[in-house]
């Protein structure tokens, strides 16, 4: 029987108490265990050590913002806890709980559809079309080496300020392991206060997102004190059509956002593209690939006096910094035993690569004295790519769901 209780109108507010049997979810019951089987049904091994194995609950709600308030650890059992939302977003991370502590974390989670208003809808890609990120539920991934939730609370809140993410697979909510982005983890630094909605997917560029109805998707809910961040140049620079290039359509294309945010009210940060992993001969120094994209986005910045964080500079200092052969920790470079084939990207990022560049942009947001760095968790620590963490010690729960097919764009 499941231990559900609305304590307003359906879709608002649920409790959860995990401690007592919880359904499957369907359509018709709206609430339960998903994605794969329920917890207890199964193991993993690791080592000589039994895991927990990693679970998600999902609960059919509209579109908007949900304040999640989950209470983790047992009575009888310590824990390690990770919690994501929705596309592997990133929440809490690694919580260790004793036997019989319980520990409380607060987040907010956006959940959208593609759907706009009664007539129109985002034109998404047909690989998206089973991404956790688009459909209508609220999903919630609870794993780690030994997860243990007690209660889960969803209630909704459409009053906090919220980050929308523009951009390509540099900042899409990668679905699945073992690619990531740095739009999935920025969401670890952010508290209650804050929402952040990730409209970015890969192969996008400026022109093809707003043709997509995603720009529209944002400005049907977009309202004064919320930001939305754009990164695009990745595929932007690969566009070979008359008055394609840095210095016409691609200038264009961002004034677009600019005046469209503006006119709601809202704020407007650039974010110059991420590097790729480009070495020069002298494997020390990274070669920009970008041409003049990274400058002509600083041109409609300055013009327009739009907020800019150069992550182009950021990642190529990280880069360099991690060196020609630990940075390749940093992007989807695996052996052919870990996913059946060898994987070699120089472009997308891994957990610990995103996790890292999510750090460079909070750090941006911070430079820039952004009003929403108030709202940053007082755990977070200042980062400077030139010091990256240590890819060693980084640890990270993979999730269930797994794809080698490497993301649209490059």
């Amino acid at each position: 029987m499941m231990a559900f209780v609305p304590t307003m109108v359906w879709g608002q507010t649920f409790d959860f108490d995990m401690t007592k049997p919880q359904p499957v979810y369907t359509n018709e019951n709206g609430a339960g265990y998903d994605i794969v089987p329920a917890p207890g049904t199964k193991a993993v091994s690791k080592g000589q050590k039994t895991l927990a194995e990693p679970f998600y609950f999902s609960v059919k709600v509209a579109d908007g913002n949900y304040k999640v308030r989950v209470v983790l650890g047992a009575k009888k059992k310590a824990g390690e806890t990770t919690v994501r939302a929705e596309g592997r977003r990133l929440m809490v991370h690694n919580v260790a709980t004793k036997k019989g502590e319980l520990k409380t974390y607060e987040f907010v989670v956006n959940k959208r559809s593609p759907q706009i208003d009664d007539k129109t809808r985002v034109r998404i890609k047909d690989r998206e079309k089973d991404y956790l990120a688009w459909d209508d539920k609220l999903t919630l991934e609870f794993n780690g080496d030994q997860p243990q939730v007690q209660s889960i609370h969803i209630e909704r809140n459409d009053e906090v300020p919220t980050v929308y993410l523009c951009g390509n697979s540099t900042v899409v909510d990668q679905n699945n392991e073992p690619w990531a982005s740095w739009g999935q983890m920025i969401t670890r630094w952010f508290g209650p206060e804050v929402a952040i909605s990730n409209h970015a997917e890969s192969g996008l560029t400026a022109r093809t997102f707003i043709a997509a109805g995603r720009l529209d998707k944002i400005l049907s809910t977009l309202k004064p004190g919320d930001i939305v961040v754009a990164e695009f140049g990745h595929n932007d620079e690969k566009e070979k059509k008359a008055g394609d290039g840095a210095w016409y359509h691609y200038t264009y294309q961002l004034k677009i956002f600019v005046d469209q945010v503006r006119a709601k009210g809202a704020d407007i940060v650039f974010c110059t593209p991420t590097q790729r992993r480009a070495f020069n001969d002298d494997k020390k120094t990274i070669r920009n690939t970008h041409g003049d994209f990274p400058a002509a986005m600083k041109a409609v910045a300055e013009r327009e006096k739009v907020a800019l964080i150069d992550l182009n500079q950021m990642t190529k200092t990280l880069f360099e910094t991690l060196g020609f052969e630990d940075s390749k920790r940093a992007l989807v470079h695996y052996p052919a035993e870990m996913y059946g084939r060898k994987l070699e990207d120089n472009t997308h990022f891994n957990p610990y690569g995103a996790y890292e560049v999510a750090k460079c942009v909070v750090m941006g947001m911070k430079q820039l004295q952004l009003p929403i760095v108030k709202y940053l968790r007082p755990e977070w620590q200042d980062f400077d790519p030139a010091q990256p963490d240590d890819w060693r010690t980084f640890k990270w729960a993979p999730a269930p769901l797994k794809d080698i097919v490497k993301p649209d764009g490059n």
